[in-house]
């Protein structure tokens, strides 16, 4: 291969669909001359986004395949796996943001490997639920399979785990909570899931927990009680079911993954001993060897040992018998545990402290347990528990509490009646970006730009706290713990009742 030059990298792009005219432009007349190198041409491409690392290493390869699957552009690779890889992907006339899986190479000669990769495609497809992964489209091309699912701006519960090497119990719990929904709503429709395991749950910026991959909950091949080839991929579950006679889409093994999911994230370790060895993954006294939980983490309540205990004994008739019955015990257990220790503002970060009574407001203690008395709060939200977790909160401190999910309707609000709130709220908990927006959009309006506000964002979306268009009654606040908050609404206020009046 010849030596890559800046004109003739630009070039390749042009002819690749990956640049127009227009965007190379930009880059040539940011450079002021064409007379340079190619790794000055790359980082202006680079800054401008005309092009991605993934696909600028591509085309300086001479890949010419791989940057498109139907009208979707690759910019990166963020997963692969032994049967499939998963890009991030963009569409190329809306620039929606989305996942697309492909089938690897080596499979695509294997008309059941194809049939098993479609199944998966079409069962995700059935299946819409906040707690799952949707799949939007599926190419049954031999060729090139692919399906483009949503793209969850966050990390694997496997990564976030070795991140942090073990989870805190309201964090573990509240993933688990999300995990059992997702897997009660999947019963509901007839489908278990028979993969579930730490790479399959994905953990949301927002905190938000979606499982992904039922592939192999359609591949019933057969009524046999077990399978008599477990594919590679289903192993651990068919050495348990084998060890316990039950069928190969017994609800209870996927009970019993979700209680080694738990262990896990408290522990910061598997239950089961890891190995590659066929063998000894297909013996039963892999599942009798796992060490006790309240051995490893001896300060774990006992509530949560035991619904640990439970799911993951190996008697299936002494297992949770479904998903929403071990989802029930989770909720019991996360509220014990909120109301015996720090009082949560949202899903991902928990106050040190419940005692509020002497927030700091920045100068002052804030000692009035009702300091909300006669104000009214407009809360930008459409997460139902974020909703509810908010609305009690403020409550109790004599707040009235008004909960609106759509940004536009708060702007119609003020328009009917100027005086609607004292102070509005802006949870990026799932308006994200749209949260951002409205919230520069009420600075603008002319209704509401000198309306106290506050955006609730998140420490790992800098972008977000960037672009929102801050003032002195204006904030962003990073996760904020509870006491915080009520700091924050105490000052703007106050700040908002002493400001003079334009006439």
């Amino acid at each position: 291969m010849s030596t890559m030059t800046a004109e003739k990298f630009a070039q390749r792009l042009f002819d690749l669909g990956l640049a127009d005219n227009k965007q190379l432009d930009t880059v040539w007349g940011e450079l002021g001359t064409r007379s340079v190198d190619l790794d000055e041409f790359l980082a202006t491409a680079l800054r401008r986004e005309v092009v991605t690392n993934f696909q600028a290493d591509r085309v300086i390869k001479g890949e010419r395949t791989g940057y498109f699957y139907g009208k979707y552009k690759v910019l990166y690779l963020i997963g692969v796996g032994s049967f499939a890889r998963v890009y991030r992907a963009q569409h190329v006339e809306t620039g929606r943001v989305v996942a697309v899986k492909v089938l690897r190479k080596r499979y695509r000669e294997s008309p059941v490997e194809i049939d098993q990769f479609l199944r998966e495609g079409k069962v995700g497809a059935s299946l819409r639920h906040i707690n799952v992964v949707p799949i939007y489209e599926i190419s049954g091309d031999a060729r090139e399979p692919y399906m483009v699912m949503e793209f969850v701006e966050g990390q694997t519960l496997r990564d976030m785990v070795r991140i942090r090497k073990k989870l805190d119990l309201p964090t573990a719990l509240r993933i688990m909570n999300d995990v059992l929904a997702g897997l009660q709503y999947a019963v509901d429709r007839g489908i278990t899931h028979r993969d579930l395991k730490m790479s399959n749950v994905l953990v949301s910026s927002a905190g938000r927990s979606k499982l992904v991959d039922f592939g192999l909950a359609a591949a019933k091949r057969d009524d046999k009680e077990l399978a008599d080839c477990p594919n590679a991929r289903a192993i651990d579950y068919a050495a348990l079911e084998r060890g316990t006679g039950v069928r190969k889409d017994d609800v209870r093994s996927d009970i019993f993954f979700a209680g080694c999911l738990l262990y896990h994230m408290i522990s910061g370790r598997p239950p089961l001993f890891e190995t590659k060895d066929r063998i000894q993954r297909l013996n039963i006294s892999r599942f009798r060897e796992i060490p006790p939980l309240s051995q490893l983490e001896a300060g774990t309540p006992n509530h949560v040992v035991a619904i640990v205990n439970r799911a993951i004994d190996l008697d299936p008739t002494k297992r949770y018998q479904s998903a929403f019955e071990m989802q029930r015990e989770v909720q019991a257990s996360l509220k014990r545990i909120e109301n015996d220790g720090s009082s949560p503002i949202d899903g991902s970060e928990r106050a040190s402290s419940e005692d509020d009574s002497a927030v700091s407001d920045g100068s002052a203690a804030v000692r009035e347990t009702l300091e909300g008395e006669g104000r009214t709060l407009m809360i930008i939200e459409t997460n139902p528990a974020m909703q509810d977790l908010l609305r009690e909160r403020l409550k109790k401190r004599g707040y009235r509490v008004l909960v609106i999910g759509d940004p536009q309707r708060a702007i119609d609000r003020f328009e009917d009646k100027p005086d609607a709130a004292d102070c509005v709220l802006f949870s990026t908990t799932e308006l994200e970006d749209s949260a951002v927006a409205a919230f520069n959009r009420f600075g603008q309006t002319e209704t509401t730009r000198d309306v106290p506000c506050i955006l609730l964002a998140h420490q790992n979306r800098p972008e977000w706290i960037t672009a929102a268009e801050t003032k002195a009654h204006r904030v962003v606040l990073k996760e904020p713990k509870l006491g915080e908050l009520r700091a924050a609404l105490v000052r703007l206020i106050r700040q908002a009742s002493s400001a003079p009046r334009l006439a």
